[in-house]
């Protein structure tokens, strides 16, 4: 039988190849199943809601997908995954074949294999399991799954088992044998989405001879039916002749009868083979979207492996009837589109979505509808959606930009008047920082982390907004947000030439370019301050224009300066300080040709293609994330790549092969060739449908229109722009009064402060006022430095041509000048609050531990001396602190204070206990003292660190931060 089933499998095969090229020849699953790729081998179909692969870890980073290249056992095969996140989830229902005796623990049943033994090509994956010697092979529908597991040929029984406590946090799950030949079941999970709902419904083509289930208290019982959190089961089988065991499974978010539809209607017999087939035929014609010719073996594999990654997300998210679990936790009818999940907008909006609005429209168009019915029903659009749930993952609402980039490209299909509402609706919220985003154009870290990021990105997201509201006939929408777009100009420095983070008015110090802190999202500022994409010609100006321009790229390309500050594993593929590794950075190559300078854009585009991207398990810098990594060498093997979605343009690069036809859904092809010697990079001439073309930009109304680019490479840069045209990327209309800045390091002072202020223009005028309190003061001109000598609010505003910028303030504090203090303790390097002086300034921090104000002593104690200056009466001694497990913060276990009148020979004064419960999971600060009566000079303290991360942690076992702000004496 199993001779039978390869025959047909082949013959299918030979049949679609005389009908077609057959692209799927060209794809290797393999490619980020190891490194950091994140992806996973197994068998799906295009955008498909089931992805059904090997699991090989648990729920680790390097692990997200459930598979990686580097591991040797697997516990089995489950029926959803997750392709290239950073972070796990997915991986339900976990099906393991076995013979013998069952065995219900993970490592009891997990099994080694060798890849030698292992198999995978779009729509299909197979494995030998060495430990029972039994051969796995899977294939999907779009909503079902086929397994088919060949047994030793002296074996007369095999067994499958069904774990539904695989993986993540099961909330609560059941499963029920409804017949011989079939079993039903429910899993709601927690992980990072945080209720996950899914029914599945399993037939066997054979009569089950044994049903066996095993409960939250690890009774194995023949029942039919169990609850619980921890349940498993199997399902023992009598081998015929062909010692085969086949499964098919339906999964559905709605209901166990919605999983049984699917199954029925997309799985209609047990022939694995037609199946194989109608995945790669539908493989196929997605693939065929782009047809390359001229490359290497190993760059055509690069390339479909990458156009096949950028189709696995996002998936289908509904049943064959149309219902769907919503993001508000109901269920629906879909109608007129199909429902979607999984979107990393973050990730994709950059790459993944525009060039899925170029050759995949139909599919954008039900993309849109999903934004909008999440918006309608459950609130909001999608910022990290996942099985219905929005988990807020990353910054910004960059379902905006996918929404401006389909329509600026004629994608029609939704409700404008709906969208537009819906996206002011997320911008004018105050999630994340957008209400002092709104109020002063800018976020400070002492509202918000990540403040430098999410200003610069909301920014961005606002230009979008505005481009549309323009298209769609609401001129003051526009005008509101054209000037909300322009609101990262209140993060340059012009001393650095960086985007910069600030706690209220003032640059954050001491500024590091290369560190990765609170103040920045997976990066630093390097990362960080080339993102203006809408304002190109903005971001230039205040470099100093396009030669300065070019001197800060070719800075940031070459810098030596090494990464600091707190571990980011996505911060990889590094050139200089470029990561092509992670997305922020993926439209800075470029950006040279904004500058006039197109061959070091072909230098780099060039190099990052040959060097980041390779035919191996380890062929992705970085994680896939959900395609974008793809997309981004699909778009530049192309010879161009989306700088600004929805600005209409493509910024030219270098192509990698000879020719390159796409072919659109309005039945046009564009098709791009390459002309010169092999390996030559750099543009020599081009010619758009014939004619000599001189721009490096394309608009994407003439590549929508159907024709052909053509390239003619050298080997040398051509560095003569006589004639030529480059492209910009501009706000044009009313612009802002940036806002002023204060050039002060620190807001804390003993004797008296100079508050210097400057602007990015010298010709505007600057107005400040001066507080102690509650009290309004009029504003006065500004013309030398202010001299304080107490606390106070420094109020300051910019005006130009009567135009004012938005108001920061800024307060001063004045410390007490009778102590001082030494700290005999390693501070931790990205949490220093300043200096040591910080433990002694008098002002107590709130949770957000962002701020810069608290001090960490990561996996140390806290050893400090106080000199007071005299001898004096103390009456309290006590700490400020804070506990917040997820970053590793809990409260110390203890504080002793210690007397001297020497400085030297210290006697224990008192020991303060923590009564406060370690393993609490909420965010909280306390002040740890007691009231004494003593007299001394030095106070000594000591705050004994936690130690290791609880048991219920999620870094179990890893040394903790001590956090304190404050040591309070009395």
């Amino acid at each position: 039988m199993k001779r039978i089933v390869c025959i047909f499998i082949c013959s299918c095969l030979a049949s679609l190849a005389f009908a077609q090229k057959d692209y799927t020849k060209l794809v290797n699953p393999f490619i980020g199943t190891g490194g950091h790729g994140h992806t996973y081998p197994g068998a799906t179909m295009p955008f498909g809601m089931m992805q059904l692969s090997p699991d090989t870890r648990m729920a680790d980073w390097d692990g997200s997908s459930g598979y990686h290249y580097s591991d040797s056992l697997i516990y089995g095969f489950s029926h959803t995954h997750l392709s290239g996140t950073g972070i796990p989830d997915y991986c339900d229902v976990l099906m393991m074949p076995f013979t013998g005796d069952v065995k219900w623990q993970k490592e009891e049943y997990r099994s080694k294999f060798s890849h030698r033994n292992e198999k995978a090509f779009p729509g299909y994956y197979e494995v030998l399991l060495d430990k029972h010697r039994i051969k796995a092979q899977l294939t999907t529908s779009l909503r079902a799954g086929m397994h088919q597991y060949s047994f030793p040929r002296n074996e007369k029984q095999g067994a499958v088992l069904i774990d539904l406590a695989h993986r993540d946090q099961v909330l609560e799950s059941w499963i029920e044998k409804i017949s011989p030949y079939e079993i039903r079941g429910f899993r709601r999970s927690k992980s990072w989405a945080q209720d996950q709902h899914l029914y599945f419904h399993i037939r066997f083509e054979k009569p089950m001879t044994e049903f066996i289930v095993r409960g939250d208290e690890g009774r194995a019982i023949a029942t039919n039916m169990m609850q619980g959190k921890e349940v498993k089961a199997f399902a023992r089988f009598a081998l015929g002749d062909d010692k085969m065991v086949r499964a098919k499974v339906g999964i559905s978010a709605v209901s166990a009868e919605g999983a049984r539809l699917n199954l029925d209607a997309e799985l209609k017999d047990w022939n694995l083979g037609a199946q194989v087939t109608k995945a790669r035929n539908a493989w196929n014609h997605e693939l065929s979207r782009i047809d390359v010719e001229g490359g290497t073996e190993e760059e055509m594999k690069i390339f479909y492996t990458a156009l096949y990654h950028t189709m696995l997300a996002p998936n289908v998210f509904q049943d064959v009837n149309g219902m769907y679990r919503g993001t508000d936790g109901r269920v629906r009818k879909a109608s007129g589109f199909t429902n979607f999940t999984v979107f990393s907008l973050w990730d994709t909006y950059r790459a993944l979505h525009p060039l899925m609005s170029m050759i995949d429209q139909k599919r954008t168009t039900d993309w849109i509808n999903t934004f909008l019915w999440q918006y309608k029903n459950g609130g909001m659009l999608p910022v990290w959606e996942l099985a219905g749930n929005e988990t807020f993952c990353m910054i910004g609402y960059h379902s905006v930009p996918v929404i401006v980039d389909a329509w600026q490209k004629g994608v029609r299909g939704f409700d404008t008047g709906l969208a537009l509402e819906a996206m002011r609706s997320y911008a004018e919220s105050d999630r994340f920082g957008l209400k002092p985003y709104r109020e002063k154009g800018f976020i400070s870290n002492d509202e918000e982390h990540e403040s430098v990021s999410k200003t610069l990105e909301y920014a961005y997201d606002d230009w979008c907004i505005g481009q549309f509201a323009k298209w769609t006939g609401n001129d003051s929408v526009f005008r509101k947000y054209n000037a909300r777009a322009q609101n990262y100009k209140n993060l340059f420095d012009p001393s650095t030439g960086h985007m910069r983070g600030k706690v209220q008015g003032i640059w954050y110090s001491p500024f590091k370019p290369a560190e990765v802190n609170n103040f920045f999202t997976e990066g630093n500022s390097w990362q960080y301050s080339f993102y203006v994409p809408q304002d190109i010609t903005g971001l230039m100006a205040l470099h100093g224009g396009k030669e300065a321009f070019a001197k800060k790229l070719d800075e940031l390309f070459t810098t030596t300066e090494e990464l600091s500050g707190r571990e980011q594993p996505d911060v990889t593929g590094l050139i200089g300080q470029y990561a092509h590794g992670n997305e922020p950075s993926h439209h800075m190559a470029y950006l040279y040709n904004f500058a006039g300078q197109p061959w070091k854009t072909q230098e780099l585009v060039s190099r990052i293609c040959k060097e980041f991207y390779k035919n191996a398990p380890d062929g992705l810098i970085g994680n896939e994330d959900c395609g974008q990594m793809s997309a981004w060498y699909v778009f530049s093997a192309l010879g161009f790549y989306p700088v600004t979605p929805g600005n209409g343009e493509y910024v030219i690069g270098t192509p990698l092969f000879p020719k390159m036809t796409i072919r659109l859904e309005n039945g046009k092809k564009f098709v791009v060739t390459k002309k010169g010697k092999t390996g030559a990079q750099y543009i020599s001439t081009m010619r758009l449908n014939g004619n000599d073309y001189k721009r490096y930009y394309l608009f994407i109304e003439d590549m929508m229109r159907g024709g052909s680019l053509e390239f003619n490479m050298r080997s040398t840069p051509d560095t003569n722009t006589t004639g030529k045209r480059f492209p910009i990327a501009g706000i044009t209309g009313e612009q802002i009064v940036a806002a002023p800045y204060f050039t002060n390091t620190t807001y804390k002072f003993r004797d008296s402060v100079q508050v210097e202020l400057k602007h990015l223009d010298p010709s505007v005028e600057l107005h400040y006022a001066v507080t102690q309190g509650d009290e309004t003061v009029p504003y006065r001109n500004y013309e030398r430095p202010v001299i304080l000598r107490d606390s106070g609010m420094v109020w300051v505003f910019a005006e130009k041509n009567g135009k004012k910028s938005r108001i920061v303030r800024q307060k001063f504090h004045k410390m007490v000048s009778d102590r001082s203090i030494t700290v005999l303790s390693k501070v931790h390097p990205m949490y220093t609050a300043g200096g040591p002086d910080a433990l002694i300034d008098g002002i107590i921090g709130t949770t957000n531990w962002r701020t810069g104000e608290w001090q960490s002593y990561f996996d140390t104690d806290l050893e400090a001396i106080i000199d007071l200056k005299q001898e004096r009466k103390v009456s309290y001694v006590g700490a400020h602190l804070l506990q917040d497990p997820s970053p590793w913060i809990l409260y110390p276990s203890e504080i002793i204070f210690y007397l001297s009148n020497d400085g030297i020979n210290f006697t224990e004064l008192v020991r303060v206990k923590n009564a406060k419960d370690q393993d609490l999971k909420t965010i909280e600060t306390q002040t740890l003292g007691t009231e004494v009566n003593a007299t001394a000079r030095y106070i000594k303290v000591k705050a004994v660190n936690a130690g290791k991360l609880p048991s219920w942690h999620e870094s179990a076992g890893n040394p903790s931060h001590l956090f304190v702000d404050e040591i309070i004496i009395r």
